[in-house]
């Protein structure tokens, strides 16, 4: 097996099309195709579907995609060590998370692994989705239910605390009742969420006016005087014209928890990005 067929592998599976890997790897296109067939004949295997829109990993290709990428980690490692260079780790790491922890949480941390590993790119991707951490949809996952795949190296990071936002300028509503108020939901489309029924318990007379899946649309829309919503407390106490309302019992929190792959355990640059992880959020 030639390393050279192995980076052309890494780059169409990371680009999608043989030629943005041939791009990238500044070769001809023809180039690129010949190796890569070299490679599959070499092991045996078809590691690509061919379609109209690009070539997709297939069961077996992605059975060996984080194998190629420590494959490419301790060829570059190589280089560095023979030339005397530094040894950072450099490369791609996919995150996956919703839209408030990513914008308000994970910024120290971004700004923190951006400085310290410059020759690494973040790529962060902000959806209601569960990406698929065994087909490499994603390296690394946040979320806030635990993950089911045995595959999986997880971890409980923090129990988030939530608060109830109103308007600035809005007069505070009457806590068992909420005749008159409105209030924004999560859309329970995809499963429940305890701090939204807690919150209807609260206000049980008043009207659902918007249900998003999206806590920083519920955060603006609060902002804007459209009604009462649960936030997490990030969010909520960063987003400007919102206040928190005291005097009640609080919502009820949620755990976060992190979760890679277990074949990626010894790549240099996840386990960098997990260790400032667990220096900035956990508990």
């Amino acid at each position: 097996m030639d390393w050279s067929d192995v980076r052309v592998f890494l780059a169409v599976a990371r680009s999608g099309t043989l030629g943005a890997a041939a791009r990238s790897l500044k070769i001809s296109h023809p180039t690129a195709g010949r190796r890569l067939r070299a490679l599959e004949e070499a092991t045996g295997q078809v590691l690509f579907q061919r379609t109209a829109e690009g070539y997709i990993l297939t069961d077996e290709g992605q059975s060996v995609f984080a194998l190629a990428e420590q494959m490419e980690e301790n060829a570059l490692a190589l280089e560095r060590r023979l030339a005397g260079g530094r040894r950072e780790p450099e490369g791609k790491v996919r995150l996956s998370c919703a839209d408030w922890f990513g914008g308000y949480v994970l910024p120290p941390v971004l700004t923190e692994f951006c400085e310290k590993y410059p020759a690494v790119e973040l790529e962060l991707l902000i959806s209601a989705r569960l990406y698929n951490l065994a087909r490499r949809e994603a390296d690394l996952a946040f979320r806030i239910i635990p993950f089911n795949n045995r595959d999986i190296v997880q971890r409980r990071l923090l129990d988030m605390p939530y608060g109830v936002y109103i308007a600035q300028n809005l007069p505070d509503p009457v806590v068992g009742d909420g005749e008159g108020q409105r209030l924004l939901s999560m859309d329970a489309s995809t499963g429940t969420y305890p701090d939204t029924l807690w919150l209807q318990d609260r206000f049980p007379r008043a009207e659902i006016v918007l249900r998003s899946n999206n806590r920083h649309i519920q955060a603006r829309m609060c902002a804007s005087g459209l009604g009462i919503a649960v936030l997490p407390r990030p969010l909520g106490d960063q987003v400007p014209n919102l206040r928190r309302l005291t005097g009640m019992d609080t919502p009820p929190t949620r755990s976060i928890w992190m979760g890679y792959h277990r074949d990626l355990r010894d790549l240099g640059r996840l386990r960098a990005f997990v260790d400032l992880v667990v220096k900035h959020i956990a508990t």
